[in-house]
């Protein structure tokens, strides 16, 4: 069973660009040693293509060879931030059209044109306060980003909330420092835990195909 990780550098993580198997030190890592442990029996590939510093625009760039030739049994897909953070100064935002387009671009695709599984995680943010303005733009994204999940992925993963909600047990700082980059022990174990629970259904349902 093929799992491809897809995103930024949330899921880029450090990892070895050579090799596309090499899961970095984010949560992929963590979601496939949760994964492979629940079903010992199954022989999976896992599949990191996540780039630091991508957005959406960047999906659609990439889309035939990091998506649609692989071919994965099951595709999830991390992106959003950047779309934010790399136009904050000045808060000259791309549009909310224009985000929705690009990733119903990529989505569309895969839905055409593969048998995927398609697993899309929210963006999130974690209370920095230098960063707190990117909520302005942040929000109603995550909102097209939840429209959009209602409309194409088998499974949806809110990690803005969930990750909201555990800073009510856990001081937020130990999950992500700068309040974007997941900490590679906690942060990122944290949502490859979350990950790892919630495909358990999907890959249950494929392996009885």
């Amino acid at each position: 069973m093929k799992i491809l990780f897809q995103g930024d550098s949330i899921t880029d993580a450090g990892r070895n660009r050579e090799d596309y198997h090499d899961l970095g030190n984010g949560y992929p890592k963590y979601a496939a040693g949760y994964i492979a442990n629940y079903f010992p029996e199954v022989d999976f590939e896992f599949i990191d293509l996540g780039i630091s510093g991508n957005q959406t625009k960047d999906l659609v760039e990439r889309l035939e060879e990091d998506f649609i030739e692989i071919q994965p049994d099951i595709v999830s897909i991390l992106i959003g931030v950047n779309d934010t953070w790399h136009m904050a100064e000045g808060k000259t935002w791309y549009t909310s059209e224009f985000y929705e387009n690009n990733y119903r671009t990529v989505l569309e695709a895969i839905k055409t044109r593969t048998n995927a599984k398609i697993v899309i995680l929210e963006q999130f943010l974690l209370p920095a306060e230098d960063k707190e303005f990117f909520r302005e733009d942040l929000d109603p994204k995550i909102q097209i980003t939840r429209k959009l999940a209602r409309e194409y992925a088998d499974l949806f993963i809110p990690l803005d909330g969930l990750l909201a909600a555990e800073t009510l047990k856990t001081d937020w700082k130990k999950l992500s420092e700068d309040g974007v980059h997941p900490t590679y022990d906690n942060g990122a174990d944290f949502i490859g835990q979350i990950y790892a629970d919630a495909v358990v259904e999907i890959i249950e349902g494929l392996l009885e195909q």
